[in-house]
């Protein structure tokens, strides 16, 4: 031990990831995990109020409600992981800043790169994790919401039927009123208006039930009577029945292909500047986690005065500004704006250059200057 205590502290044996790492991995841990779900939480209740919307209206059945919903997650833990770390890395090291954890650290030869590294314990395999997530999992999950909304449409038209209320179906032209609806999924006491070609047609039953046939779907109806006629006119037919069935054609569905869909291995064999711009996109989420944590290490830094959430708002206005500018940038990659290449690598540099800008803040040009020359040097 004195042989190493005289060649300095960095001589002797230190473990690949130290104590202090430990601790700021785990508290950047849990703060993430808090602020995710907040984020997570906050953006799927949105978008699933429009899905329920969609549900009341009988276009989206309840079996599939929890599985959109469960898939709408993943996607936002996805898109909104670089914001989560981004505020969890300046949450976690402004309070260190607050409780001068930071100044102990300094004192014993704590440096910039102390911090980074102990960032980046979790930031580096967080990223590569984000890696797979972006092009494979998100891909997917878009896919699959698209293909169980579209399968939804296609039999939504007597689905949602409840007793007591008037269900419209097929643009209007279907309108349905049960009384009641038993255990067995029969309906009693049955209204319905049908309209084709002009021609409008009141049925009323004492009971009814669903039935799928190889023609198609239909409602079929029993012991009621039928009244068909066109409105203003003074034929109208009337009639009573044991029987009667409604067709219920089923919907074709519009095709709901978005971009997001398209996997990962055919963005790479592709050279439409939409699908590169997609493939950017993609790439930027891991980019982004580590870009953003570069840029929380510096602007972290605070007054002990100014309370853990000190310089908060500049990083709302960093993270905002520089999602903006990957939205316009794959925009212009896809008019073609600007090259491919830029569109890659321009709104990048310009977080590096704004971290390093931080930086030299923080510690000083000199001190900058002199640790590029010996990382240039070695």
């Amino acid at each position: 031990m004195a042989e190493d205590w005289s060649k300095g502290y960095k001589s002797g044996y230190r473990p690949f990831i130290s104590i202090l790492d430990k601790m700021i991995a785990q508290d950047l841990l849990k703060t993430l995990s808090s602020v995710l779900t907040v984020i997570v939480v906050i953006i799927v209740s949105r978008k699933f109020i429009r899905i329920l919307d969609k549900a009341i209206e009988g276009q989206v059945s309840n079996e599939t409600l929890l599985s959109i919903l469960g898939l709408k997650t993943v996607i936002a833990c996805v898109t909104f992981l670089p914001a989560a770390i981004f505020m969890a890395v300046l949450m976690v090291l402004g309070r260190m800043y607050r409780d001068q954890e930071m100044a102990a650290v300094a004192s014993a030869g704590g440096g910039a790169g102390v911090m980074y590294r102990a960032v980046f314990v979790l930031v580096l395999p967080l990223s590569i994790f984000a890696t797979g997530l972006s092009t494979y999992v998100a891909p997917w999950a878009e896919a699959r919401v698209g293909q169980l909304m579209q399968q939804d449409e296609e039999s939504a038209d007597l689905r949602g039927i409840a007793a007591g209320k008037f269900s419209e179906y097929s643009q209007g032209d279907l309108v349905v009123y049960v009384e009641k609806i038993t255990d067995d999924k029969k309906m009693h006491d049955v209204f319905v208006q049908n309209r084709q070609h002009g021609t409008i047609g009141i049925i009323n039953a004492k009971t009814g039930h669903l039935e799928d046939l190889p023609t198609g779907r239909y409602m079929v109806l029993e012991q009621g009577e039928r009244i068909q006629g066109q409105p203003g006119a003074l034929n109208y037919v009337l009639e009573q029945f044991d029987q009667y069935s409604v067709r219920v054609d089923s919907k074709v569905a519009a095709d709901s292909f978005i971009q997001e869909s398209i996997a990962t291995e055919v963005l790479l064999k592709s050279a439409a500047r939409r699908d590169i711009a997609e493939l950017q996109r993609r790439l930027f989420i891991p980019l982004g986690i580590m870009l953003l944590s570069f840029i929380a290490v510096p602007l972290a830094q605070m007054s002990p005065r100014s309370g853990v959430y000190g310089n908060m708002l500049v990083g709302f206005l960093i993270y905002f500004s520089y999602g903006n500018l990957v939205h316009v940038s794959q925009s212009w990659v896809i008019k073609g704006t600007i090259p491919v290449w830029l569109g890659a690598v321009g709104v990048n540099l310009l977080l590096l250059f704004i971290g390093s800008i931080l930086l030299a803040r923080l510690y000083g040009w000199q001190w900058l200057r002199a640790t590029l020359k010996s990382k240039v040097t070695k």
